[in-house]
């Protein structure tokens, strides 16, 4: 029989790492369906006992969401508007049942094209912390997300937090998907945005496109041109071709590459008109 581990604290898990070559679990909603075999192959290290993996926590230069966070933890959090996104989209990963298990980090780890966190806490600037038995790093999401179900995760390595910066918490957010039905569902096109804005001017914009690449983008093209922009006409400077050329859509069953870009700046309009309809707390 496979060894199993189910460490109570980090350092623990660091060294049963640094010596073993094990299959890291935590909520298993994408690791049980993608296994064939009536149990989890080979060693298992089980990092749900851990506390200092689970929950959202104020720190000094921002905030830290540690790996085991479930999604319904992120819902039930106290965030500031800026997380709003990010809570949308816990709402949807999968059924309350998913919610409940699934987990913050898993859904990065296992990068999907579709993964629902990944372009709302691109929006927010989110580093990946990740650690070793001799060490750490923290790798920006473009830098971690390598390509479609591969990320720079080493084997002797996991990941334990990720960590939101200060000025992310400015402004407010959003996270619109389209898919064949409401639940349940993954995605033919998804985005995040996040605005601040400051005396009824955008000071600083945030987009990401999820579904249409195999790994989310941020629209720097489109940032730069509603960063200084009356908030009341960001709408209205929202374009195909500056949101299309980010993108590399793939044809499948769901939907065309075609399809997924114009939807793909539809939704970015919509995001974006939202959150401009949407009174925010700072003045000039």
């Amino acid at each position: 029989m496979a060894a199993y581990h189910r460490p109570l604290d980090l350092r623990t898990a660091l060294d049963v790492l640094a010596t073993e070559s094990v299959r890291i679990a935590a909520g298993c909603t994408d690791l049980f369906p993608a296994t064939r075999a009536a149990a989890l192959p080979g060693p298992i290290l089980d990092i749900t006992a851990i506390p200092d993996l689970r929950g959202v926590s104020r720190v000094r230069d921002g905030w830290r969401i540690g790996a085991a966070t479930t999604w319904a933890d992120i819902l039930h959090a106290d965030l500031p508007a800026a997380f709003d996104g990010l809570k949308l989209a816990a709402a949807e990963v999968g059924a309350i049942q998913i919610q409940n298990a699934g987990t913050v980090a898993g859904n990065l780890c296992t990068a999907s094209p579709a993964a629902d966190g990944v372009p709302c806490l691109m929006v927010l600037d989110a580093m990946v912390e990740l650690r070793t038995a001799s060490g750490a790093r923290a790798l920006t999401l473009a830098d971690f997300l390598t390509g479609a179900r591969t990320t720079a995760l080493r084997d002797d390595e996991m990941v334990t937090a990720i960590l939101i910066p200060e000025h992310a918490g400015r402004g407010r957010g959003t996270f619109l998907k389209l898919g064949a039905r409401k639940y349940l569902i993954i995605s033919i096109a998804m985005v995040a945005a996040r605005l601040d804005v400051v005396g009824g001017v955008i000071a600083e914009a945030a987009i990401s496109v999820g579904a249409c690449s195999a790994v989310a983008v941020r629209l720097a093209a489109l940032e730069q041109r509603l960063t200084g922009s009356p908030v009341g006409a960001a709408a209205d400077l929202i374009s195909a071709d500056l949101v299309g050329p980010a993108l590399s859509p793939i044809d499948d069953i769901r939907a065309d590459a075609a399809y997924r870009k114009a939807a793909a700046t539809e939704l970015v309009r919509r995001a974006v008109a939202t959150l401009a309809a949407t009174p925010q707390d700072h003045a000039a």
